[in-house]
């Protein structure tokens, strides 16, 4: 339905890409290497999941080098870099939605600014604010006041919104049309390796910190302090990406 709606609504423009051909060996070199990665996050602390996750690594490093060679890269190289609180599923769902609401409210107005707006400054002051919001709920505790939560939450959001569309502004608007495709396809592999390596890294310092027991009372402070644990993992991997952003012309 939603396919025949775009054949129907949609307006397209051709863009021409005689000569490319599908680089089945570097999405197969991929694809091993993501399972390798993010199964081996799933089997640690065991020794298997170390070799698994070396697998990956090893794997990512000949995609890289794949790429850099191959005449119709899947990646070209050069276009591109929720118990404690004691809270009901229907009241942690309310709070949750606080990010996501501000994400899709601002959005919109972000990616009609970055037309005008150098693209980069409004994504980099959204990737600033979502390392402040990360920032906040590395404070969070049983303790935390629920309007602290939906403030930091509501600042993440702002984040995410001033930072997703202006990117995609900016990838999409530095590549030649024939390659809108992979950069699109690009934008949206690097958005889902970056949620599978983000749950990856929460579920190795939950493994650290809790073990493999059931999460009952008696455990949540250890639960708490990976929840801190991986904010401050989560806000220094986004303050590097400030830069990251900035960086690029």
């Amino acid at each position: 339905m939603i396919i025949a709606a775009i054949l129907w609504k949609l307006k397209s423009e051709w863009a021409e890409a005689r000569g490319e051909r599908f680089d089945l060996g570097g999405s197969l070199i991929y694809g091993v290497a993501l399972v390798g990665l993010m199964y081996g996050f799933s089997l640690l602390p065991a020794l298997s999941g170390a070799w698994l996750i070396t697998v990956g690594i090893l794997g990512i490093a000949a995609f890289i080098w794949w790429e850099m060679r191959v005449r119709s890269p899947v990646l070209d190289m050069s276009l591109y870099l929720q118990y404690v609180k004691d809270l009901t599923p229907q009241s942690a769902g309310l709070i949750l939605v606080a990010q996501p609401a501000m994400m899709a409210i601002v959005s919109p107005f972000a990616g009609r600014v970055s037309d005008r707006v150098a693209a980069r400054a409004i994504a980099s002051l959204g990737m600033a604010l979502t390392t402040v919001g990360l920032t906040m709920l590395v404070f969070v505790d049983q303790d935390t006041l629920t309007a602290f939560i939906v403030v930091s939450l509501i600042v993440l959001g702002l984040g995410f919104g001033l930072f997703s569309s202006p990117n995609t502004n900016a990838v999409m608007s530095a590549v030649e049309k024939r390659f809108y495709g992979v950069a699109s396809g690009t934008l949206a592999t690097m958005r889902m390796t970056g949620q599978m390596f983000s749950m990856g890294i929460a579920m190795l310092i939950i493994s650290i910190f809790v073990g493999r027991v059931e999460i009952t009372p008696e455990h949540f402070s250890e639960l708490v302090t990976s929840m801190q644990v991986a904010f401050i993992v989560f806000a220094t991997l986004c303050f590097g990406g400030i830069f990251a952003s900035l960086a690029r012309g």
